[in-house]
């Protein structure tokens, strides 16, 4: 079941968190607020909240941002944020579902469907494009943690459904309801996880030639420069070819 995987999303896209930093520390401030305000302030005994505080580890958050966002759910005077989920088409067909965090449920629904639109794609109702794809827990871990088959194997140990991986990481699937007890499995063995989150795992990849992909990169990027959303998934494969001609 392993295997090299085209799938790419805003997450491990190169050069994206150097890009947009400070946008990617209020995105991953904003989850570590709202994971910690739905369940108690302790990472020991929040999942979501230690899930959360490894991926802003991951990607290098200071430490006093961290326990500031902790500190603010606390306290009860965090913003209250809703989690929204918006489907639709980009160019060249593929899916995409949109997962924001957001304050204003207009503004962020006027952002998101303009960045759409003015990039060859539409919004679709709720359950247009997702019941394409799979919901699963997903666990990433950077390349150098060991080769594609150690990791398989300590992942099928673990309890992991599948597991893909490339140069940029690896990525190991879960059912939903063992996301935690399967990271938590492969700490031992692994090491800390970058992320481990709940995930939309395309059935079926639909290959994008280099004028659309080129429109649905400026789609993706539009999208992740907004604080509000917070991850996009698709369905899109890109090759390694054409986006060494776009980079």
């Amino acid at each position: 079941m392993a295997g090299h995987s085209k799938f790419k999303n805003i997450m491990h896209r190169k050069g994206a968190q150097d890009k947009k930093r400070s946008s990617m520390f209020s995105k991953l401030s904003r989850e570590i607020t709202v994971a910690a305000k739905m369940g108690l302030p302790d990472v020991d005994m929040n999942p979501r909240l230690r899930a959360a505080v490894n991926a802003a580890k991951a990607q290098s958050l200071p430490k006093d941002n961290i326990q500031r966002s902790i500190d603010k759910a606390a306290r009860g005077d965090a913003e209250t944020y809703e989690e929204i989920r918006y489907e639709g088409f980009g160019p060249g067909g593929v899916s995409l579902i949109i997962e924001a965090l957001t304050d204003n449920r207009n503004r962020t629904a006027t952002n998101v469907r303009t960045a759409v639109s003015k990039n060859g794609g539409n919004l679709g109702a709720s359950g247009s494009v997702s019941h394409a794809f799979d919901r699963m827990g997903l666990i990433t871990y950077p390349a150098k943690v060991g080769d594609p088959d150690a990791v398989f194997e300590a992942a099928l140990d673990a309890g992991a459904q599948d597991v893909s991986s490339s140069d940029d990481g690896h990525e190991i699937w879960t059912e939903i309801a063992d996301l935690h007890e399967v990271a938590k499995a492969l700490e031992p063995k692994l090491g800390e996880y970058e992320g481990a989150k709940l995930a939309w795992r395309p059935q079926v990849m639909v290959e994008v030639n280099e004028s659309d992909a080129g429109t649905l990169l400026k789609l993706i990027d539009t999208l992740d420069e907004d604080d509000d959303v917070q991850t996009v998934w698709g369905n899109y494969d890109v090759s390694d070819e054409i986006m060494e001609r776009l980079a």
